[in-house]
Formats: structure tokens, sequence, C-alpha cells
């Protein structure tokens, strides 16, 4: 069984097919959805997702960093209301985190967002799931500050240095979200990759965006899952059943749910 840590299946990109979608990724093995939120437009069709495949679509709450605008705190005032006061339990408090690469003038307001929702995230006891892009100095310089016992988390489609990684994993509770881009040829992370524990990993597509190869540039949806399994197999040089095995157990132990293979 392979779990898709991450992805945007109620993203109007799949409006069109997504039955076949789902049964796509089924066939590949791919047996749960967690969904990260976007901000407050999208809550309706994460909710709708969810109910529409209860025991397989898992949805987070939380505000994405490229969406921090003028209007994000009223914004994370609906966030924060889903959250404490849920009809629904959400698996973690996500997507968060920074994002420079669109817009560097929002720093300061990502930064707040961001440690807002951590804060939200330790009293709720969940996990966090961050978005970093052309941001990791200064997203681990907020880690380094608010890491305590209490937080947990992975940071999503991780691109960065093996040295990063090792001050990911010196954090104690977090795991790195390994993606489509282990499989590009200027993605970098498939040069290190195996140094790294297994049990510090978990797979993820973000589908709609970052499809692997041999789809690259094309709509990624939760099937690719499977793409990232074999190439991690190929890296680690082990059969791709094992790294299933390693990572789903990965993302049980981190988001706290049994994600059962039976449902």
């Amino acid at each position: 069984m392979l779990i898709d840590s991450h992805t945007h299946i109620y993203h109007e990109d799949f409006d069109a097919d997504f039955d076949l979608m789902i049964a796509r990724a089924k066939q590949a093995g791919v047996q749960h959805f967690l969904m990260p939120n976007i901000d407050v437009e999208y809550i309706e069709a994460l909710h709708k997702t969810a109910d529409r495949l209860p025991y397989h679509a898992h949805p987070m709450m939380g505000l994405h960093p490229c969406s921090v605008k003028d209007d994000f705190q009223q914004q994370l005032d609906v966030i924060h209301e889903h959250l404490f006061k849920p009809v629904r339990k959400y698996v973690a408090v996500g997507e968060i985190g920074i994002d420079l690469y669109w817009d560097k003038s929002t720093l300061d307001i990502q930064v707040e967002a961001f440690e807002q929702q951590i804060e939200w995230a330790k009293i709720l006891k969940l996990p966090i799931v961050i978005h970093v892009r052309d941001a990791f100095d200064e997203t681990l310089e907020v880690i380094d500050r608010l890491n305590d016992e209490r937080l947990t988390g992975v940071f999503h489609c991780f691109t960065g240095t093996k040295e990063q990684a090792q001050h990911i994993i010196d954090y104690g509770g977090f795991k790195l979200g390994i993606g489509g881009v282990v499989t590009f040829k200027n993605g970098m992370i498939d040069q290190f990759i195996s140094d790294i524990d297994l049990k510090h990993l978990i797979l993820e597509t973000d589908a709609p965006y970052l499809a692997p190869v041999p789809h690259r540039g094309k709509r990624n949806e939760p099937a690719y899952t499977k793409l990232v399994a074999e190439k991690l197999a190929e890296c680690y040089q082990l059969p791709v059943e094992e790294i299933a095995r390693a990572t789903t157990q990965n993302c049980r132990a981190l988001f706290n749910r049994e994600f059962s293979d039976h449902e």
C-alpha cells in the first residue's frame, strides 16, 4: 500500500475525470490521499472531496504562504474556526510555510501567518505540513526558534541540500516529503537521498503539480506516487515493496492514523 501524503485532488483540474483518476491511483496501490488546504476559497471543495471518499481522503486545514496577502488575518480567522470548532477531523495543519519565489515583499506577514499556525498545531497536537520555496534559510530560522517536543511535521516537496535534510532530521519530529522532483535530472536530491535513513521519508505527489518523469510538465495525479516509490527503490537499491512498507509506516507514525488498507 502507498500513501500520497500531499495531494490536491479537490482541485478543479480533476473535476472532469475524478473517478477515473481515483481508480488509477488505487490500481497503482495508492489507498490514501492526504489533502492540504490552500486558502479559504478552497475549503468547500476540500470538504466535499473528503466526504466523497470518507475512508481514503483526509483533509488538512491551513493557509498556504502564496495566499498570504493583505487579508491574511481574516483568512486565518476562518482557518482557526475550522481547526478549533471542527465538525470534522483534520490530519494536520497545512499547508503552511514561506514562499519567496513569487513575492518577496510579503515575507514579514508570511512569517507571522506561519508562526500563528505553528502555535495552533502545538495546541491541537497536530503535525504541520510545510511549504518552502526559495526560502529554506527563512523557514529553518522559524522552526529553529519554535521547535519543541510538541512540534512535528513534514517538509513537503523537499528540494534542499543534504545538509538541510540533516538539519530537518535533527529537529527530531520531522519527515521529508519526497515527490516528483526526485525523478528530475536536475533535481539533485537523487544524488544523496540514499544516505538518509528511510525512516525519515514519506511519499507525495503535490498533484496536480510537479509530475514525475516521464510525465513532467503534464498534470500530476496520485497514481504517480508509485513512480516516486520506484525511483527511491532505484536510489536505495531496495525492492519497491520495501519503500512502500517503510514510507507507509512513517506516514502512520507522523499523522497518528492507521490509514488501513482494508477500508
